[in-house]
């Protein structure tokens, strides 16, 4: 049965091919101005690769807490091997992987939690083993007994993502966490808005789902969505169901190569989107920001060289919104 929903969760979003003209199209655009969902959704998956020798100490974004007194999965101090369950398809170049662990402990993620996956990269030269090291956001209930499940864009010269792919049920994946990102408890604002591209959905998804699994929570939420082509939306029909089940959920998609049918918006991630589909900056709402480098830019200004927020610039500046308003993934 689990492994039946896990499949139907899987196909929540068309699987299409990848046009090779299309693929032709997508650069990075790294810092442009003009950053289009295309570039958005190329590059989202994993924002942040560092190669590490065994031994070396990882300096974490945030400080991860354990629950005391609660048997945990996950340890945020040690490197810990979690089972391949099963695999399923999500689209051409993604695809959701489900890890085991003892379904009597609780994971210990947090919400909206990250955590680091490693794998071997060969050997330095001082003979010590070389690790790819990449952040990823679980999109599985955090209280779910016994799994996660980690959504994974697989690119040709992805060092962790191509690792990923070459795991079949039964092997094992090194994890550390969690890395508490942001903080999230019921009803700290009124209105939530969300910016994500590509892959930069996940995030998102644990809080959205928080948020409409929990009655007492009225918190509003709209989300702008930005993709390569409609085929390239991630788990469309799972949001797509969650807004018609929950009136205080809102969801605009935006595309670079719309189909003949298409009715949602169209190329980069632009200040009309952001005024039509974004609550107005107050101290009552929340902006969030997940992608790659070039979207945050555009959108929201990266974050500064020692990973805290740094100042808020691009579309969400113009707007009039604070650094006390937007957080950043």
């Amino acid at each position: 049965m689990a492994t039946s929903f896990f499949r139907r969760l899987a196909r929540s979003a068309p699987i299409a091919a990848f046009p090779a003209a299309l693929r032709s199209q997508i650069k990075s655009g790294h810092g442009t101005f003009r950053f289009s969902a295309g570039a958005i959704a190329a590059l989202s998956g994993g924002f942040s690769c560092y190669y590490l020798t065994s031994g070396n100490n990882l300096a974490y974004l945030d400080q991860a807490k354990e629950e005391t007194g609660l048997k945990t999965a996950l340890n945020p101090d040690k490197w810990l091997e979690f089972k391949l369950q099963d695999t399923a398809t999500v689209s051409h170049n993604t695809k959701l992987f489900r890890f085991s662990f003892d379904p009597s402990a609780n994971l210990g993620l947090h919400v909206a939690s990250c955590l680091l996956t490693r794998a071997p990269l060969g050997y330095n030269a001082e003979g010590k083993t070389k690790y790819v090291v990449r952040p990823y956001t679980p999109i599985s209930d955090p209280e779910a007994k016994g799994y996660f499940d980690l959504l994974i864009k697989v690119y040709p010269d992805g060092k962790m993502s191509q690792h990923f792919a070459s795991l079949k049920p039964g092997d094992v994946l090194e994890v550390k966490g969690p890395i508490e990102k942001f903080k999230y408890s019921p009803n700290m604002k009124k209105h939530i808005g969300m910016i994500a591209g590509g892959s930069g959905i996940t995030p998102m998804l644990q809080v959205i789902d928080t948020i409409v699994k929990n009655p007492e929570d009225n918190t509003k939420i709209t989300l702008l969505y930005a993709n390569v082509s409609p085929d390239d939306i991630l788990l469309k029909q799972k949001l797509d169901a969650l807004q018609a089940n929950h009136p205080n959920l809102k969801v605009f998609y935006t595309v670079d190569n719309p189909t003949k049918n298409w009715k949602g918006g169209v190329g980069y991630v632009s200040k009309d989107m952001a005024l039509k589909g974004l609550p107005l900056p107050a101290d009552d709402t929340l902006i969030l920001v997940c992608g790659p480098p070039g979207m945050m830019e555009h959108v929201s200004g990266g974050k500064a060289p020692d990973w805290s927020q740094g100042e808020v610039k691009g579309i969400l500046k113009e707007l009039g919104f604070t650094e006390q308003m937007v957080f950043k993934f």
